[in-house]
């Protein structure tokens, strides 16, 4: 048995047997002063007041690790990156400084199409040592578990290629990896401006079959926005993906209110993504469904959007909450999920508890992940972050500080 010992503080994000948090539970992220924690065979064994916890197995330690009486909260979970993809974007960050608009950058050969075509001319072994690298980082930062989508391909063999990285960097990180299949990113250079339906029915008769046929992806995402992938086509690639088993996650009203939360909640999308023009309509369909409202703030503070999802009113409404960086060569180039959650206190105005349950269970549920981790709950899987800090509230107060000084996966230390 392995001992945590010295924890001056403990977020348990366990409020709610071990289940994901709304509304008001999500400022009570359940709290353990003094405390310690069991793990035998990758997996909590108890945990609670130091005292208690020595006086029942003491005698039973093989090894100990110290806290140093700082924070101990659940190995964080990111639910939403694009961590496989070739090059960097940073001549569109400073053409956006120099107020050039998202179509001028675009018709100057940015955005998603620059990354997509980088990432054809690139190869499975590149873009494996990058993703592997961009993996430590997150760890880093306390992030034990990530999604991670394909979308840069936009055709069979690039989409493929990206989907077998990402089971490739599965096998050589300890994190848990969930991949996702976003073939409905965009629409590729050479299907436009007429052809999008031709596309579409490549992504259902062609890539998907072999997605599924070789177990490449636990989830499908689609795009859903004005002039990519409108409702029509959303549903009807939902329902091809469901036809195969596969789970749904939507870019969502990110850019106009188009009903893309109202649709997932129909289909139940395991999570709707972004919402920045979430409408009334779609808060209330989220706040009585299970699918998890998914937030990035870290896109609309790098795009300067000046806008952010209304994260008060979907966690008033009872909605399931989750934070995301959004990692990606566009729009949100950050692995720090501490930052993340400093934008979400600073501009959304969540509390640094509610941040911490929408960084743990809740976005644990985001990826189907939530009955075996995110929360510090006995026989669920011994992920943890250990924080130089004294309370769970300097986490985002240090804005753009990386206070983790230990992560532990699965019983193991990984960070150090």
């Amino acid at each position: 048995m392995i001992l945590i010992n010295n924890i001056g503080e403990l977020l348990t994000s366990d409020t709610n047997q071990g289940k994901p948090i709304r509304g008001k539970t999500m400022n009570n992220p359940g709290i353990i002063h003094d405390a310690a924690i069991v793990i035998e065979d990758d997996y909590f064994v108890a945990l609670g007041p130091r005292h208690e916890i020595l006086s029942k197995y003491e005698h039973k330690i093989d090894k100990e690790i110290s806290a140093n009486n700082g924070l101990v909260t659940p190995g964080l979970v990111d639910p939403h990156t694009h961590a496989v993809f070739a090059g960097t974007r940073e001549l569109e960050f400073e053409m956006r400084i120099e107020g050039r608009s998202y179509m001028e950058i675009s018709k100057a050969g940015g955005g998603i199409l620059n990354t997509a075509r980088r990432v054809r001319e690139s190869n499975e072994d590149q873009l494996a040592t990058n993703t592997a690298q961009y993996l430590q980082t997150m760890i880093s930062h306390g992030i034990t578990t990530c999604e991670i989508k394909s979308g840069y391909g936009l055709s069979t063999e690039s989409e493929l290629m990206m989907l077998r990285t990402i089971a490739k960097v599965a096998d050589r990180t300890p994190m848990d990896i969930i991949p996702t299949f976003l073939g409905a990113h965009e629409i590729p250079e050479n299907y436009r401006p007429d052809n999008k339906a031709e596309y579409i029915q490549l992504i259902i008769n062609e890539m998907l079959p072999i997605v599924v046929k070789k177990n490449l992806a636990k989830f499908v995402d689609i795009f859903c926005e004005e002039g990519v992938f409108e409702l029509e086509d959303t549903e009807i690639l939902i329902n091809a993906a469901l036809s195969k088993g596969l789970g749904i996650k939507l870019h969502a009203d990110e850019i106009q209110p188009m009903g893309g939360s109202e649709l997932g909640v129909l289909y139940n999308a395991k999570s709707v993504d972004h919402l920045v023009a979430i409408s009334e309509k779609g808060i209330d369909a989220l706040s009585k469904s299970n699918t998890v409202a998914t937030l990035l703030p870290g896109t609309s503070f790098f795009l300067a959007l000046g806008r952010y999802a209304p994260a008060r009113k979907l966690i008033d409404s009872d909605a399931l909450v989750a934070l995301s960086t959004d990692f990606n060569p566009g729009s949100s180039p950050t692995m720090n999920a501490s930052l993340i959650m400093s934008i979400a206190c600073s501009q959304m105005k969540m509390t640094p508890a509610e941040c911490f349950v929408a960084y743990t269970i809740n976005s644990a549920a985001a990826i189907g992940m939530d009955n075996i981790l995110g929360s510090i709950t006995p026989n669920k899987q011994a992920d943890l972050a250990i924080w130089d800090a004294d309370n769970y509230r300097q986490i985002p107060y240090f804005y753009g500080e990386n206070l983790v000084s230990k992560v532990i996966k699965k019983g193991s230390i990984i960070k150090i």
